[in-house]
């Protein structure tokens, strides 16, 4: 875009000084002007402004205050303060709040307010790049997504056919008769369940709305630890249900958070132990539901419990996805939920959480 297609607004009430300014950079700008804010303002209603320059001392409305104004109205202009007098606390207000590009003191120098505008366009122009970028960005990696939950959905059934062979050799007797080969198709299938699931997860958690229903720890609780033990009976489980009044929350991103918590309680016990146990306790009040999941597994490391929410983090204790942790982190946040986490490491992990009790839908 050349500098004649700039389109800069000049506002002043005091008209010699809209004349002189349209004067001296007519040629080189597409000049607006507007002798009050009032009249500035419809300017920008119906023109596409690229640069702003307020005069500070005007009577109805000051520079400041009218940049002020206009900050969601009109958000894109780059914005230039002029002023005669020295105002610091109103110019340091005016640039901690982010209302002013830059200000020049009048009169003023042609050939500074001329560099002035030209930056200040670049840094429009800049804005509206790294916009567009970030669009492009977010429909990229919205495109992405879909893709990967597409591709999921489909591996999924034949996948499930894979897994229903290997029952039927278990039922006929015949898993242990190539030697390792059953179990290691088993072993592969079962790793490929699991990492379909997480990104089915991580897909549905950041596409769906949060809706309100209500839920009943006493039953939901059981149920997600018998579908999470199915495959370790070894682990003994205490749970402590306190819940006499009614709880409305995203039983589909609660079920998420309470699904990873239990299974890496699960996971991530000590191999060989025979007291493996985890305890859940959930306190329900009217404001909110208090959950805390204890294990007495491996532990994680002090330096570690700031990186466990992390996408894809592992360490070499841990031999999961990378990706539970994250999603129930990512879960929390879309409900309002926190989490904290404490650990020993070689003598287990409680993780506590906070979920808001929300209002029936």
């Amino acid at each position: 875009m050349s500098s004649s297609t700039i389109r800069v607004l000049y506002i002043d009430d005091e008209e010699n000084n809209l004349h002189a300014f349209k004067a001296g950079f007519r040629r080189q700008y597409e000049i607006y002007t507007a002798i009050s804010a009032a009249e500035g303002l419809k300017i920008l209603d119906n023109v596409p402004i690229h640069v702003i320059i307020a005069d500070q001392k005007m009577p109805q409305m000051t520079g400041v205050e009218f940049f002020k104004s206009i900050i969601t109205s009109h958000p894109d202009p780059t914005r230039i303060l002029l002023t005669g007098y020295t105002d610091i606390e109103a110019l340091a207000d005016a640039i901690n709040h982010g209302d002013i590009y830059r200000y020049i003191q009048k009169p003023w120098n042609d050939l500074e307010l001329h560099n002035s505008i030209k930056n200040a366009f670049d840094a429009y122009m800049s804005k509206i790049n790294l916009r567009n970028k970030i669009s492009e960005l977010e429909k990229t990696n919205d495109e992405l997504n879909r893709f990967i939950y597409s591709i999921s959905h489909e591996l999924r059934a034949p996948l499930v056919s894979v897994i229903g062979i290997i029952n039927l050799v278990k039922m006929e007797g015949l898993f242990n008769s190539s030697g390792e080969y059953w179990k290691l198709i088993e072993t592969c299938s079962n790793k490929l369940e699991y990492y379909i699931q997480k990104t089915l997860q991580y897909y549905k958690n950041n596409k769906s709305a949060a809706e309100n229903s209500e839920i009943d720890f006493k039953t939901l609780v059981p149920e997600l630890v018998e579908l999470h033990s199915f495959s370790d009976k070894e682990t003994h489980f205490s749970i402590d249900i306190k819940q006499d009044v009614k709880y409305y929350g995203d039983a589909f991103r609660i079920e998420v958070i309470l699904g990873n918590l239990i299974s890496n309680a699960i996971k991530y016990q000590k191999v060989g132990a025979v007291d493996k146990s985890v305890s859940i306790a959930i306190d329900v009040t009217q404001e909110a539901a208090d959950i805390a999941i204890t294990d007495n597994g491996v532990g994680i490391l002090n330096e570690h419990l700031e990186k466990i929410f992390s996408q894809f983090f592992k360490s070499k204790y841990h031999h999961g996805s990378g990706l539970g942790l994250f999603i129930v982190k990512e879960a929390l946040n879309k409900i309002n939920g926190r989490i904290s986490v404490m650990s020993d490491m070689g003598s287990g992990t409680t993780f506590k959480i906070t979920i808001p009790n929300g209002k029936q839908s």
